[in-house]
């Protein structure tokens, strides 16, 4: 080992854990959350969503600059609809259903967990979504099991459950 390498490293030994920490996070580039979409196809969690999102023309929009807050709900919540139901809303003449599913799961703005309140909120799609705060949050009959998940436009809370609004009909769609 020569001298000047010796020196390099009890120089950088000897700075402040915090001098090290923040020079090293000010040289390191800041990665920003990509969009809703962006963040939902990046967990393999969210296949079906994203599928469903885009076989329902809303992939610009839920990209678009928001803020939205997304109740995602996962590939598992969508497996749990009645057999059938998920091929029907995939269906193009279903378009119009799908879409209106989806954007019951989007409300305008971005809120983060800790600024849930117990209430009827707005959607997207015009309908009200009942939230609960007792024993944890809930959107309708479905559990937010995952909060806060940043996207550049807006926040996702993950749900296990799929949850239809009152304008769609599903026992139709199975015909």
């Amino acid at each position: 080992m020569t001298p000047e390498a010796s020196t390099a490293e009890t120089t950088s030994a000897a700075a402040s854990p915090s001098e090290s920490m923040s020079e090293s996070m000010s040289e390191a580039p800041m990665e920003e959350a990509g969009t809703i979409v962006d963040v939902a196809a990046g967990n393999p969690d969210f296949e079906t969503l994203v599928a469903a999102v885009t076989a329902a023309d809303l992939v610009e929009t839920l990209s678009g600059d928001g803020p939205f807050t997304v109740f995602a709900p996962t590939d598992d919540a969508f497996d749990a609809l009645p057999e059938g139901l998920l091929d029907a809303l995939l269906l193009p003449e279903n378009k119009d259903a799908l879409t209106s599913i989806l954007t019951y799961h989007v409300v305008s703005g971005e809120v983060m967990a800790a600024d849930v309140t117990a209430g009827d909120v707005a959607t997207v799609e015009g309908s009200t979504i009942a939230i609960t705060t007792d024993g944890g949050v809930m959107v309708n009959d479905a559990n937010v099991v995952t909060t806060d998940v940043d996207a550049s436009n807006g926040v996702i809370h993950v749900i296990d459950k799929v949850i239809v609004p009152p304008t769609v009909d599903a026992a139709a769609l199975l015909g």
